[in-house]
């Protein structure tokens, strides 16, 4: 009886001491426990393209945001998919900004998280109406077009427009850009080869969302709307120096609207297509920075 006591006593005891080591801070078998400390998943980034591009324009970016460890989603948006050497689809002409927006959240509320949202464009437009429904955790705006209530009038804005009208009448059917008109607005700071290639990419755009975007004045529907006192998260505005679609002035504008919560760069020798333009890993690793000093504080 005595023996089977201490025996008892002894295991009691040993078990005690096991307990114990493990559950010493930073113990190898704690670790093997389960219970040690892991690295804070990294944020989910949902990237969303501009007019008469599609989800390719990201491939830098998002190779870039993955090999540090990011979950990278790059929707196309509707009836972006196709060539212009291919008819458009014809249900683009019913196509406004609203139904952009509509695709995405429906994507991102599929997600078990709120994503970082960075928007280039027409998709940095988009980003800042996700933004406002409460949908980001911290937003991008890339060259953005701008919301409902933003002058975006510029003389090489307006040059751009005629260099890409092909002819009069072309608001009654999807707009198509000229080679020309596409190296004078985005281009222009590509290697020639490489703005041949490029252009071989483009594809159409909605009229409607075109006009929603650039005479927001005569839209009764107010489809591009924000009401910033509804964009909780922080924003950063990203733009070119040399961009001759939103320039630097318009970016300002942009970022005062969001002041609260906004931080405003400016890139030297950059254009519109700051995002795929020599010198873009610049840019990116300032993006990445902030996502990081950001992350942090949420």
């Amino acid at each position: 009886m005595r023996k089977t006591m201490f025996n008892a006593a002894v295991s009691f005891v040993y078990c005690l001491i096991i307990l114990g080591v493990v559950c010493i801070p930073g113990n190898t078998l704690a670790q093997k426990a389960g219970h040690a400390t892991q690295k804070p998943k990294k944020p989910v980034i949902v990237m969303i393209h501009g007019m008469f591009v599609g989800s390719w324009c990201w491939d830098s970016y998002r190779n870039y945001f993955e090999q540090r460890g990011y979950r990278v989603i790059t929707p196309t948006l509707r009836y972006h998919d196709l060539p212009l050497s291919s008819p458009p689809n014809p249900m683009m002409m019913e196509t406004g900004i609203l139904d952009y927006v509509a695709d995405v959240e429906k994507d991102i509320r599929a997600l078990d998280q709120k994503p970082i949202i960075i928007g280039h464009s027409m998709g940095g437009l988009i980003a800042q109406i996700l933004a406002s429904k409460g949908l980001a955790r911290a937003t991008v705006l890339i060259a953005p077009a701008v919301p409902r209530g933003i002058n975006s009038i510029s003389w090489t804005g307006i040059k751009s427009f005629w260099m890409n009208r092909q002819r009069f009448g072309h608001w009654r059917e999807p707009l198509r850009p000229t080679f020309e008109g596409a190296v004078y607005s985005f281009l222009y700071l590509l290697p020639p080869d490489e703005q041949k290639t490029v252009f071989d990419k483009l594809t159409y755009e909605s009229p409607r969302a075109a006009g929603e975007i650039s005479f927001w004045y005569f839209d009764r529907h107010k489809a591009t709307y924000v009401d910033e006192s509804k964009v909780a998260c922080p924003v950063l505005t990203v733009v070119g120096t040399q961009d001759r679609l939103t320039t630097p002035t318009i970016a300002r504008k942009i970022n005062n609207k969001y002041k609260a919560v906004s931080t405003y760069r400016e890139f030297d020798r950059h254009s519109h297509f700051i995002i795929a333009e020599p010198g873009w890993e610049e840019v990116a690793q300032s993006i990445e920075a902030w996502i990081a000093e950001h992350k942090q504080r949420n």
